[in-house]
């Protein structure tokens, strides 16, 4: 499981014109699921997300988690990151996942999220999206569970 992370001051997502998801401040997270996916990564995917320390303390330095500003987090299913981009100019996408094991995958950490924080918002798998962000800093990581 692959995670692009981005700290945001919002974002959004919409789909045929709806709007369906929103956050203030958080953090957005791109999702993508890997052939082999399980359970395990997505439970360490979200100990990761809501516990990276990517929020400013009263200092200015990166040492504060999701959970300590108690911050939006923005689940976005995008099966694009489990791309695998090593050889030629066109992606192949041999280790991503099925979409029906992606979608529940997706679905699982989606619900271990709603478990565990407060303000958890989700794009809708398999669908066209257009998502909008502010990224503060700019601050983006990549994270592998």
């Amino acid at each position: 499981m692959i995670a692009l992370i981005q700290r945001v001051s919002r974002a959004s997502v919409t789909v045929e014109g709806e709007r369906i998801a929103t956050i203030g401040a958080g953090m957005l997270a791109l999702i993508g699921i890997e052939r082999g996916d399980g359970h395990n990564n997505a439970k360490r995917m979200l100990e990761r997300l809501l516990s990276y320390r990517i929020f400013p303390d009263a200092a200015g330095r990166m040492n504060q988690s999701l959970q300590d500003v108690e911050g939006g987090l923005l689940l976005v299913p995008q099966f694009t990151l489990a791309a695998d981009t090593s050889k030629g100019t066109r992606p192949g996408f041999s280790t991503a996942a099925a979409p029906e094991d992606a979608q529940a995958m997706f679905h699982t950490l989606l619900g271990l999220a709603h478990n565990a924080h407060a303000n958890v918002a989700s794009g809708r798998f398999g669908a066209h999206m257009a998502v909008e962000l502010v990224n503060e800093g700019p601050v983006t990581f990549r994270l592998k569970a």
